[in-house]
């Protein structure tokens, strides 16, 4: 069974950063590649970015020039990196490996 445990959110003023971290476990885990997706209240869940393997990276248009995602496969970690956080940002951001969603990770921007 595969477990992923997200850290890292957390409040922020407007214009601040957070990083946030995903790792993932189990039996013959090995990771591939990874999504990130949020849920801001009253909107649906919508991705933020994607790291694929070979290193290619794909981003939201709200994310692009401001979020960063890296991945290290060899661990089992991902990271998405948030630059001048707005306050629209605010949501419970999750972490996706391969398919295995994590439990999310609550992110608040105070303007």
């Amino acid at each position: 069974q595969v477990q992923l445990v997200e850290s890292g959110g957390g409040d922020a003023h407007s214009g601040g950063s957070l990083v946030l971290n995903c790792a993932g476990s189990g039996t013959g885990f090995r990771l591939h590649q990874t999504a990130w997706y949020r849920q801001v209240q009253g909107k649906a869940r919508e991705m933020v970015a994607r790291f694929f393997r070979g290193g290619t990276t794909q981003y939201a248009d709200f994310a692009q020039g401001r979020f960063t995602v890296s991945q290290d496969s060899a661990k089992n970690e991902a990271a998405l990196e948030m630059r001048n956080l707005l306050p629209e940002d605010t949501g419970v951001y999750y972490c996706n490996m391969d398919g295995h969603v994590g439990h999310g990770t609550q992110v608040t921007v105070s303007s």
